[in-house]
């Protein structure tokens, strides 16, 4: 109240809806929403002076939304690269001169499950092996951690391993060794701690993949799905930062299948860790998953969420996922005419 007449607070004047332009939809209260973008045909503002200045601004509303559509994206990619924990830029790797990766680029953020599928032969595995450190890019560079990999010297290199944990395809558990003994094979190796401590850690790690019961068992005596969950306790024995698994789902039963898969996922998030699975196995993935790069003759084809994934409409992509003959996927490995390799005149 002043000089005895009542007084309401200042407020801005309301805004008045434009029957040419589509509605306003209010952004989500995030760091997004700082930025104007565009969702389902909708213009999305904070509103507030950010409005107020695009009404002024007398651009089209096709104009303004390519423009800040276009700040968006470039906003996201920023933020993409500054959390990846996995940065691959124009990767070309050949055996002999036989070329297989071409032109690879991916960028996997810190803490996500990234799957990479393809046919095999694709360069799947290769990569995998590029990402481990194991081969080095003809051109082009793989960067863990902010670390390039193939600049590193060997002490480096060694160092970044430690950090990492891999999982083979069938296991790959020493054979003479017990389960107690290939999942503390690890914490021997690279540390110093007391043999109290590694027990207590071997039977956590076991304990966390349902087999701490057998702690005394060789692996001859374990099944195909016990073999591999135990590989799995030895791939994460020194909570490595990048997990990587190599067809982790292969030759495993329906209900193997899914634990393994869910042990991935669940020990993904506990560990606070980033995993890559390369893989056939596009249903199980699918349920697993936060982003799939599908991979096609040493290029990368296609790429997107579970869900974009199943909605694609390119050929290579449907084909692939629902596991039909007919598509643009060979069946046959390029080679000379089958008369020629049959001496047969053409």
């Amino acid at each position: 109240m002043v000089n005895g007449e009542d007084t309401k607070p200042t407020t801005n004047p309301p805004i008045v809806p434009n029957p040419s332009q589509p509605p306003l939809v209010r952004a989500p209260a995030t760091r997004i929403a700082c930025l104007t973008y565009f969702r389902g045909g909708a213009e999305c503002l904070p509103l507030g002076k950010g409005d107020r200045e695009g009404r002024l601004l007398g651009m089209s509303w096709e104009l303004r939304a390519r423009g800040l559509e276009c700040a968006f994206s470039i906003f996201r990619a920023s933020i993409l690269s500054a959390s990846a924990l996995v940065e691959i830029r124009d990767l070309n790797f050949a055996y002999d001169k036989r070329p297989i990766l071409k032109g690879i680029n991916m960028t996997i953020p810190k803490g996500s499950l990234i799957a990479i599928m393809g046919l095999s032969g694709c360069g799947k595995t290769t990569l995998l092996r590029h990402i481990g450190g194991s081969l080095m890019p003809s051109s082009g560079y793989v960067k863990v951690g902010g670390q390039v990999l193939h600049e590193l010297d060997q002490d480096g290199l060694y160092a970044m391993r430690r950090k990492m944990g891999m999982l083979f395809q069938f296991g790959a558990l020493f054979t003479d060794m017990s389960v107690y003994d290939n999942v503390a094979f690890q914490m021997r190796e690279h540390t110093d701690l007391p043999e109290e401590i590694i027990h207590d850690l071997v039977m956590m790690k076991l304990h966390a993949v349902g087999l701490r019961g057998t702690h005394k068992l060789m692996p001859s005596e374990l099944s195909g799905g016990m073999s591999r969950r135990v590989a799995l306790a030895r791939t994460v024995a020194l909570d490595p930062m990048l997990i990587m698994y190599d067809e982790p789902f292969a030759g495993l039963d329906p209900i193997s299948l899914t634990v393994v898969g869910n042990l991935i996922r669940r020990l993904n998030d506990a560990l606070g860790a980033t995993s890559i699975v390369v893989t056939h196995d596009v249903q199980e993935s699918m349920k697993i998953v936060d982003y799939i790069y599908f991979m096609a003759d040493g290029v990368v084809v296609s790429e997107g969420t579970p869900d974009e994934i199943r909605a694609s409409d390119k050929d290579f992509v449907h084909q692939f996922v629902h596991g039909e003959m007919d598509g643009p996927v060979p069946f046959h490995y390029p080679g000379l005419d089958f008369r020629q390799d049959m001496n047969i005149p053409v």
